[in-house]
């Protein structure tokens, strides 16, 4: 995996290793290992918290140093000042400023509602990460509409107020070799990072000619990190084994005995 990771930062434009308490439920074994699968290979790491007022998670944040923070399912103004709230509970001023924060954009909610939250996106320097599968299953399209242009066309109206207004701009969901033409219209406009759920690309492989390769790295790493975790799993849940039939074996006999 470190090699892997080591390749797709020298090779493909890796810049994080991600993790996410929210959907995913990332469990702390398992962020500690993915920070130093991160950290061997030199990479920074981001994570999505459980929510915009996750002030465990935050504090978690600040105690493992990690570099991108995304807040899911911030929908309203409200919902953004709660964020920005939090990290100013958590995090001193030179704290934030060594690391990004980040909400994620993926309901038409928060798309009709992106005007009445720029003030505060401004203020607070907070980027945004348009998540496409959750966006598009909002809409009422069936996941696999990811791709299609009318919901590209909706990124590409985000990517043009985040460089009207200077805002860092991640995409990600259900990224693979099929997002590539999506991801590139975008990176036209305005677009820094991208995502799978694994890793976090810097923007700029869109405009090398490997871009495919890059995405395959990711995909192998992922499965990798999944094999490993169900090998790491498996082996706690049968570390035991042998004691239990030694126990059994004891009631069993006790039980006989007292019989």
């Amino acid at each position: 995996m470190v090699e892997l990771l080591k390749r797709g930062r020298e090779e493909h434009g890796f810049l994080a290793v991600k993790a996410e308490f929210e959907a995913e439920g990332t469990r702390p074994d398992e962020l500690l290992r993915l920070l130093d699968l991160a950290r061997a290979a030199k990479l920074k790491v981001a994570l999505k918290i459980g929510g915009c007022e996750a002030v465990s998670d935050l504090l978690v944040s600040k105690l493992y140093g990690i570099d991108y923070v995304i807040a899911p399912m911030v929908e309203t103004r409200y919902a953004l000042q709660k964020f920005i709230e939090a990290v100013r509970k958590t995090h001193t001023f030179e704290e934030k400023e060594q690391k990004h924060f980040l909400f994620n954009l993926e309901t038409e909610t928060t798309l009709d509602n992106l005007g009445d939250m720029l003030p505060i996106v401004r203020a607070a320097a907070c980027g945004i990460v348009f998540g496409r599968v959750d966006f598009t299953l909002s809409r009422g399209l069936p996941r696999t509409a990811v791709n299609e242009r009318a919901v590209t066309d909706d990124v590409l109206k985000v990517a043009r107020v985040c460089a009207r207004e200077n805002i860092e701009l991640v995409v990600g969901g259900s990224v693979s070799r099929d997002a590539i033409y999506s991801l590139r219209m975008a990176r036209a406009v305005r677009l820094d990072r991208f995502e799978t759920r694994k890793i976090v690309f810097d923007a700029n492989v869109l405009e090398r000619p490997h871009t495919e390769d890059a995405i395959a790295t990711a995909v192998a790493f992922e499965l990798e990190w999944l094999k490993n975790k169900r090998s790491y799993y498996s082996a706690i849940a049968s570390e035991d084994q042998q004691r239990i039939a030694m126990m059994e074996s004891r009631a069993g006999a006790s039980t006989r005995d007292a019989a």
